[in-house]
């Protein structure tokens, strides 16, 4: 069970304007809030699954985030069914509603991604926003399995359910990607193409269907 909170002398801050922004802001704009939601796009994560990969964060900041982001109707705790009796946090409707709002904030932050400094941690699920955006341009849909050194995650392109997640896919999916973290921000950023990489050597892409045909051919 995670850490309570410590009790706050003052209410939560707001910046009292009559303003879209602003009341978004109101909602997701302290430190943590929106990295705490793209660890939840990925779907339902233990509280110490969310603090392992939040690096940086405190037990303490981390506990408070949520209970604001239950407050606001952004995530809801549940147990998890038997046998296991662990608690996951996971987004409301409206919490994945930021998914948008993430999407068009990796796109904008990606040029940023061109150093990679050596105090950064990094996660591979982390590359999946960006790159979901590149390979929706493809047009088809379909679920891709991305394999990087630093791990796997899967995205799922097209659709209602456009999304991601972390590890493996659920069911069999319809493109593997193989590839290295500096040729994905050169896709996700627009430098290159899928296709110019497979092309290159720099991806290995194997796949027979619609989306891979679409993807060899970006």
């Amino acid at each position: 069970m995670p850490p309570q909170p410590r009790p706050s002398a003052r209410p939560r801050r707001s910046y009292d304007q009559y303003c879209a922004v602003a009341r978004g802001l109101d909602a997701v704009g302290d430190r943590w809030t929106l990295l705490i939601v793209r660890e939840l796009l990925a779907g339902p994560r233990r509280y110490t699954d969310l603090h392992a990969d939040l690096p940086g964060v405190s037990t303490d900041v981390l506990a408070s985030r949520l209970k604001d982001m239950e407050q606001q109707g952004l995530v809801t705790r549940r147990r998890m069914p038997p046998p296991s009796s662990a608690y996951v946090y996971e987004l409301t409707p409206r919490g994945r509603e930021l998914q948008d709002v993430l999407r068009t904030l990796a796109a904008w932050g990606t040029p940023a991604l061109a150093e990679r400094r050596p105090t950064d941690a990094v996660r591979a699920h982390w590359f999946a926003l960006p790159l979901l955006r590149a390979l929706a341009g493809a047009g088809a849909e379909g679920v891709v399995q991305v394999r990087l050194p630093e791990g796997e995650f899967h995205v799922r392109v097209g659709g209602e359910r456009e999304g991601f997640g972390d590890g493996p896919a659920p069911e069999a999916p319809d493109v593997r990607l193989a590839l290295d973290a500096e040729t994905c921000v050169e896709i996700s950023g627009g430098t290159l193409t899928l296709g110019e990489a497979v092309r290159g050597g720099r991806v290995e892409l194997s796949g027979d269907g619609v989306l891979a045909k679409a993807l060899r051919e970006t």
